[in-house]
């Protein structure tokens, strides 16, 4: 994927993860024949209150998942948003599109991240329907691998039937760190 894909598919995704928290989509209203110095601008609570319900409960777990990504990816997703808002609109724009016509997995699966967004489609089968109870734990496991590491698991995920996930899932989170590269390498049949 290029960069510009990756940058336009981040910014594009349902997350205001590239903009401070504060920041809000609110359509900004007419100008006026005569604008008003004196008029002062909306507060960013102020533009969230004027969201319905199910926007303001999209920004809120928008937010919480921004704040769960690690510094390093968040510093990622800035960059590309820095690099996304350097192209020309209709750039934007397409990209967008283009982000948009994705299975909501495919889309969802990048509010995990740069590292783990990449990876989800593949990781999806494996790690798309965790149970509550396990997803923190999972988050913090996949967080730890290495992309090569990240690729093997995608392997094993792809090759895992529907029936066994659970079972290789449950089994996968049990593995201490320091085998977790022979158990991925016996799994992904390398």
């Amino acid at each position: 994927m290029n960069k510009h894909l990756f940058a336009g598919l981040l910014l594009a995704m349902p997350l205001s993860l590239a903009a401070a928290p504060q920041s809000v989509n609110v359509p900004l209203p007419a100008p006026s024949a005569t604008p008003s110095a004196a008029a002062p601008a909306p507060t960013a609570a102020a533009a969230f209150a004027q969201l319905d319900p199910a926007q303001q409960r999209q920004r809120r777990s928008d937010y919480a998942a921004w704040r769960a990504l690690p510094e390093g990816e968040r510093e990622r997703i800035r960059q590309a948003a820095a690099r996304f808002a350097a192209l020309p609109v209709d750039q934007q724009q397409r990209l967008r599109t283009q982000f948009q016509a994705q299975d909501q997995a495919f889309r969802e699966g990048w509010r995990l991240g740069p590292q783990l967004g990449a990876e989800f489609p593949k990781l999806h089968g494996l790690f798309g329907f965790v149970p509550p109870q396990q997803r923190d734990a999972v988050l913090a496991v996949l967080r730890q691998l290495s992309p090569a590491q990240l690729a093997q698991l995608a392997l094993v995920a792809q090759r895992t039937p529907p029936q066994e996930r659970d079972s290789v899932r449950s089994t996968f989170l049990t593995v201490p760190a320091a085998e977790r590269d022979t158990w991925l390498k016996r799994q992904a049949g390398q």
